[in-house]
């Protein structure tokens, strides 16, 4: 496990389990601390991810994908090796995707490296991956991920955090490989409709013609992509 591996041990781990049916539960009564776990019924990984955030104690907050790894054991000391100013909320490095065949070619960009950017590149596109972040926790004293988006709820969080002039920390160094399975890697309808729905909601109703156009284009640049052999 990429999180037990870790040298840097000051952390604790939330589990939370949509009561699984699969043996999971088996296996999570044997882990002991720090890692803690809940299984019950959620609405969703974003439901989930609301309850984590309630029930973990420490001052900064991490979210791991189940397809999702840190990316070497030394991850949590780089990060935490200096103190943080307090006039940073977030800290966010760069992730690299677990590459496969049958992936599109945009994921094989820079052998799978992505590079992070806390700019108005927001309003264009999702600039900073969710595995690549670190969330002061005084961010969800206020804030939470919003149910009413089933694949982009945590860009709509950080769209919404930027635009509320919060400070990220830009560190260089891989933060984790991550799967290219996950829903946002569908390139479906259903996202860029939601992408559509939610920079309207953080903006205005009047640039919906705008964020539409950028959507469509988008999602037909993904759909006639080629995808690797």
């Amino acid at each position: 496990m990429s999180i037990s591996d870790q040298k840097f041990k000051d952390y604790e781990v939330w589990i939370i389990d949509n009561q699984s049916t699969d043996g999971t539960l088996t296996y999570l009564k044997e882990l002991k601390v720090p890692f803690n776990w809940i299984s019950e019924k959620d609405d969703g990984v974003y439901h989930a991810m609301n309850k984590g955030a309630l029930l973990a104690k420490n001052k900064w907050l991490y979210f791991l994908g189940t397809d999702d790894k840190l990316y070497n054991n030394e991850v949590l000391s780089t990060v935490f090796s200096k103190p943080i100013s307090k006039q940073f909320k977030l800290i966010i490095g760069s992730i690299k995707y677990d590459l496969k065949k049958n992936d599109l070619v945009y994921t094989h960009t820079k052998d799978g490296l992505v590079n992070p950017s806390w700019s108005p590149k927001l309003w264009f596109k999702n600039s900073v991956h969710h595995q690549a972040i670190f969330y002061n926790s005084e961010i969800f004293e206020n804030y939470k991920y919003s149910l009413k988006y089933e694949i982009l709820a945590d860009h709509a969080l950080n769209l919404n955090l930027y635009k509320s002039n919060y400070k990220a920390k830009i560190i260089k160094g891989i933060i984790a490989y991550c799967g290219t399975d996950g829903l946002s890697k569908s390139y479906s309808k259903e996202l860029y409709f939601e992408e559509v729905q939610l920079k309207v909601d953080e903006s205005s109703e009047i640039l919906r013609p705008l964020f539409t156009v950028m959507a469509i284009i988008k999602y037909y640049m993904k759909t006639k992509a080629r995808r690797i052999k």
